[in-house]
């Protein structure tokens, strides 16, 4: 299992139907991992067992979904004979439970790029946001204080309000002579980690909430958004791998070339829209199935699951019906089953680079 930094647990609905995944509640998914025993091998910032790597120090930029969910798999005899060894049963895991462990992972930002307080602190200053807004008191009309900004919580409403109010900080700039800056997602990053570590802002309880996205494709259409993004600039793949606080920069950059006046987005519309183009792309991968039908012959998969009498599980079939938090799910379900009687046949028990596993998915998902 897998350790995030914890500035909090907040309810994660994440929308993953699209992916083949139920929704997710972050605050399950911290106690999963408490009451699954993960801590009892792992340790987190130096609290815990010293059997395996301390988690709260495996940040790594390329560190997506499809990473970890190939690190799990390569990974799951090692785990099982760690707990066999100091008499922990070895945990089932649903689909939904799954889900939510993949939905804290998110809140907790395990996923966004490493960032630095020192370099967040000097952006904070050079890009003039300390110009108006102050720590803890307002240095001028409407701008509150950073200690009362809930998005530093919540990703989503992040980037609701860094687009809703990019066109009012406009004139702000322009008023007092300043150019309006562009931001980087590792600028935002480093900003957020000086920001959320003060001693004013350390206690907020991060928030994430995706609803499902049932309405996110009509409200891409209905605000306007499908006029340019259908055809000249399509987000269909370009936010594959791009993390929230990535996106929410990319937002602010880009909105003065939007059209103006900028619409303006409630929080509950921006979740809905970011769920519908983000959370499948980030969740499915960029996998190729022809790829992944090797990968499927080469690792020995068809030895069992092409056999009825092997006992192993049908392979769903139908589109979307994989996605890394599936086969997570499917590992810890089946997994030591599935190790016994891969011993039993002399195959070894199958690896996978991130590409791999995202190719594999594409291909169950293509049957």
């Amino acid at each position: 299992m897998f350790w995030f930094r914890t500035i909090g647990a907040g309810i994660v609905a994440a929308s993953l139907a699209a992916a083949g995944t139920p929704a997710g509640d972050a605050r399950k998914g911290e106690e999963l991992f408490r009451s699954q025993q993960c801590i009892q091998c792992h340790s987190v910032n130096g609290h815990g067992g010293t059997k395996a790597p301390d988690l709260a120090k495996r940040i790594d930029r390329n560190y997506t979904p499809t990473v970890m969910a190939s690190l799990m798999w390569n990974h799951g005899p090692d785990m099982w004979a760690a707990m066999k060894k100091q008499g922990i049963t070895t945990p089932h895991l649903t689909a939904e439970q799954a889900a939510d462990l993949f939905a804290y992972f998110v809140s907790a930002r395990y996923f966004e790029q490493p960032g630095d307080a020192a370099r967040g602190k000097a952006d904070f200053a050079a890009k003039h946001c300390g110009d108006c807004h102050g720590i803890t008191e307002s240095k001028a009309a409407g701008a509150p204080p950073v200690a009362k900004w809930e998005s530093l919580a919540d990703p989503i409403l992040l980037a609701d309000q860094m687009w809703n109010h990019g066109a009012r900080m406009k004139e702000a700039f322009a008023e007092r002579k300043i150019p309006r800056p562009s931001i980087t997602g590792q600028e935002l990053t480093d900003m957020l980690v000086y920001l959320q570590n003060l001693p004013e802002t350390r206690g907020v309880p991060s928030k994430f909430e995706f609803p499902t996205e049932h309405n996110g494709a009509a409200l891409f259409q209905s605000k306007g958004c499908a006029e340019c993004h259908a055809t000249r600039v399509p987000l269909e793949t370009r936010l594959r791998n791009q993390t929230l606080t990535e996106i929410a920069a990319d937002m602010w950059d880009h909105q003065p070339l939007m059209k103006q006046p900028p619409i303006q987005l409630t929080p509950d519309e921006m979740r809905q829209i970011i769920g519908y183009l983000w959370t499948r792309q980030y969740f499915r991968g960029s996998g190729n199935a022809e790829r992944g039908k090797k990968v499927f012959a080469d690792k020995r998969c068809a030895t069992c699951h092409n056999e009825a009498s092997s006992g192993a599980p049908k392979l769903a079939q139908g589109k979307d019906a994989y996605s890394d938090i599936t086969m997570v799910s499917a590992l810890w379900e089946h997994g030591p089953h599935m190790y016994d009687q891969m011993q039993q046949k002399s195959i070894p028990w199958p690896r996978f680079t991130a590409q791999q596993m995202s190719d594999l998915i594409a291909y169950l998902n293509s049957l």
